[in-house]
């Protein structure tokens, strides 16, 4: 080919390469975004005073002595020991949702801290107000007064963050506030099992220790998680981060920021998933639904909802796992009246229950299991004052019973035997062990004559009363042949 042809060829394949459409890419820059949003974004350091160690050995200066305050000065010991107190600090991150101040954060970041300060993005510090926080959810609400309007960021919809999309993480990670990572939404509902409603957000956005209680936005700037939890090695990221989703957070922070508590509704119902098994056994075509195992008493459910009731939907909600239901039973208001359809001996039925609070629900529980607890308690106690006999298939590991014609000719025995039948013996029993089966003839024990059932278990209880840690029979077989055989006791 000529040097124009190929310089025609190259024009024409190039033609081809710009006519390829433009490849999907994400965001070339967020810097705006972040610029607007990180000032809602604070750091947040907690404190928690801790006993002190026991200290080294120092002498003390005789009572009176002048070398007293000298002594104290050298004592290395000086303000600490058992009663002194030391610091533990933590950092964490959090965001403001009002301008006068609000703050959410996790309860783990503030768990037991006896001083909290937020530092802003302007370089000052506050210190900060617990208004409540909720150990199921791992959420907290915190306020501080600056005298001032805030910037503030706004709830999203997390049920609108999709795989894939993008997302946006501003916090404190390792004490480096203001850092941003981004990333995309890697799955949606994960249970890591930290909670009774864990229903995460998983995203790539890099999340490290530090950034627990930051905000995850969507690329319109609302907050559609709460970074709480990641999968890493010595702390550091994996690109695994979970984020408690605003829509399952909006409630709770609501009712702690009003009540300083969590106000949830309550059902009264122990449930279980809907096994592939169970699902065939009731002629189900899924796993769908959450089935009902135990009524609490006292509780809105009790003879409303039956054990073994299928419930398949919450105030026309539907319950597609097991773990959906005390989730939206808990984001519905006390005192509301809903309807819950259920499958109940192969029909399809509505009630309606009006629920509870589940804080009042978690007392009745707590009562009801330490009052079978003290009833458990009671039985053991009375069993061990006043202890059943064993029998003796529990205390030998097999059974006897007279001998009769039916018996001589159903094993082959001669008409002259004489003792008692082994009328059957318990599998991996020592008797069993021993080679002792049913159709053998048992004529003394301990080498005493045994001529009916009441004297031979006499004799077994009196070895076993004894302390003798196994019995000695005499057993004769169809043919005629007897052979001593130790079993144990139990």
């Amino acid at each position: 080919m000529s040097v124009r042809g190929l310089v025609l060829g190259a024009v024409a394949l190039g033609g081809l390469w710009l006519a390829q459409p433009a490849i999907a890419k994400g965001p070339e820059s967020v810097a705006s975004l972040a610029a607007q949003l990180s000032p809602a974004v604070v750091n947040i350091g907690s404190t928690r005073h801790i006993p002190g160690g026991a200290g080294v050995p120092f002498p003390d200066a005789p009572e009176g002595s002048p070398l007293g305050d000298m002594f104290d000065d050298l004592n290395p010991n000086n303000g600490q020991g058992p009663q002194a107190m030391q610091e533990s600090e933590s950092l964490g991150s959090g965001f403001i949702i009002s301008a006068d101040g609000i703050i959410v954060t996790n309860n783990h970041v503030i768990a037991g801290a006896d001083e909290i300060q937020v530092f802003l993005t302007d370089g000052t510090r506050w210190p900060a107000t617990v208004l409540g926080a909720d150990d199921k959810t791992d959420l907290a609400v915190l306020k501080i007064d600056t005298g001032r309007p805030l910037s503030f960021v706004e709830f999203g919809d997390s049920d609108t963050a999709d795989v894939g999309d993008w997302v946006m993480a501003i916090g404190n990670p390792f004490g480096l506030g203001g850092s941003v990572t981004l990333g995309i939404v890697s799955a949606r509902n994960r249970n890591i099992e930290s909670g009774p409603y864990d229903q995460f957000i998983q995203t790539d956005a890099a999340i490290n220790q530090g950034n627990s209680g930051g905000p995850l936005f969507d690329m319109d700037g609302k907050v559609v998680g709460i970074n709480s939890a990641i999968i890493a090695r010595g702390g550091a990221s994996l690109g695994i981060g979970f984020a408690v989703p605003v829509n399952l957070a909006k409630n709770v922070v609501g009712q702690l920021s009003e009540f300083g508590e969590t106000r949830r509704g309550w059902l009264g119902v122990g449930i279980q998933d809907v096994s592939l098994d169970i699902a065939s056994s009731l002629g189900l075509p899924d796993t769908s639904g959450a089935l009902a195992v135990n009524i609490t008493k006292g509780s809105p459910a009790e003879g409303i909802v039956l054990e073994g009731d299928l419930i398949m939907e919450f105030d026309g909600k539907p319950i597609t796992t097991m773990r959906d239901l005390p989730r939206i039973v808990a984001e519905t208001e006390v005192g509301k009246v809903v309807d819950l359809k259920i499958l109940r001996g192969g029909e399809e039925k509505v009630v309606s229950v009006t629920l509870g609070r589940l804080e009042t629900g978690e007392q009745l529980i707590t009562a009801e299991a330490q009052q079978q607890q003290k009833e458990f308690t009671d039985r053991q106690q009375e069993a061990v004052a006043d202890p059943t006999p064993l029998t003796l298939n529990e205390m030998i590991g097999l059974d006897v019973g007279p001998l009769d014609d039916a018996s001589r000719k159903k094993f082959a025995l001669a008409p002259d035997a004489t003792g008692l039948l082994i009328t059957s013996v318990v599998p991996g029993s020592d008797a069993s062990r021993q080679g002792l089966v049913e159709g053998l003839v048992i004529s003394e024990v301990n080498q005493k004559l045994v001529a009916s059932v009441e004297e031979f278990e006499t004799t077994v209880d009196a070895a076993r009363e004894a302390g003798r840690p196994s019995v000695l029979f005499k057993v004769t077989d169809p043919t005629g042949a007897s052979r001593f055989i130790p079993v144990q006791i139990k």
